[in-house]
């Protein structure tokens, strides 16, 4: 018998859960170093604390996006897999506070990020509720919705939830002329969503032909 690379599921969910903070630090650290964001964000007009405060809204953003994709209610995934990801979704804070921990963060920065971890997180759950709701009245306007566009419109409002209070937050509300950098931002969420999402599903890509199809109608219309 092959030897188990993991000798209890507790093991490979703490794995999971530091692999998974790792891959949003690094989508996050991508897209604050990249040089058109920057440009979008006017970083060359903003002080160090701004800087930072920026990159902590995108780290929380794919932090909590992770989250949303674990208990999204449309992944397809049997009974025992979606407990096992309800498991894995509230692991992601405690294997960040870790993380930084390991990094030598001191206690109290600690707690500051459990707080807004937990912040943000119920905040974009809650918002998810708006952005469905808006997504429906739009695409209700132009025709009528069926079971399709219903299920486009649900595998949408994660990122979408996510895109939009990150941008708020790192514009500090002033969201006004910032249209092209909510774009970008949203495109580079969507990239990673995605990939996510397939995975979590176990490779299962057709639904995500309709996924893709989606976001590029949603950011033509932005």
């Amino acid at each position: 018998m092959k030897n188990l690379p993991f000798e209890s599921l507790e093991e490979m969910a703490e794995s999971t859960a530091s692999g998974l903070v790792q891959a949003a630090a690094g989508a996050a650290f991508d897209l604050f170093q990249d040089k058109k964001f920057r440009r979008l964000a006017d970083f060359d007009k903003l002080s160090k604390s701004e800087h930072d405060r920026i990159f902590n809204e995108l780290l929380c953003a794919y932090l909590i996006l992770i989250m949303l994709i674990l208990e999204a209610p449309d992944l397809r995934v049997d009974s025992n897999t979606r407990n096992y990801f309800s498991d894995l979704k509230d692991r992601i804070p405690r294997a960040h506070i870790e993380q930084l921990k390991s990094l030598g963060v001191e206690s109290e920065h600690l707690d500051d990020w459990q707080v807004l971890l937990d912040m943000r997180y119920k905040e974009y759950s809650k918002d998810k509720h708006d952005v469905r709701a808006a997504a429906m009245q739009l695409e209700g306007a132009e025709k009528e919705l069926d079971l399709d566009d219903l299920a486009k419109i649900q595998l949408l409002v994660p990122v979408q939830a996510v895109a939009i209070g990150t941008h708020q937050h790192n514009v500090r509300g002033k969201t006004k002329g910032k249209d092209e950098l909510f774009k970008y931002m949203l495109a580079s969420l969507s990239r990673f969503y995605v990939e996510l999402r397939i995975r979590f599903e176990g490779g299962k890509v057709t639904p995500f032909t309709k996924l893709q199809v989606a976001l590029k109608k949603l950011l033509r219309r932005l």
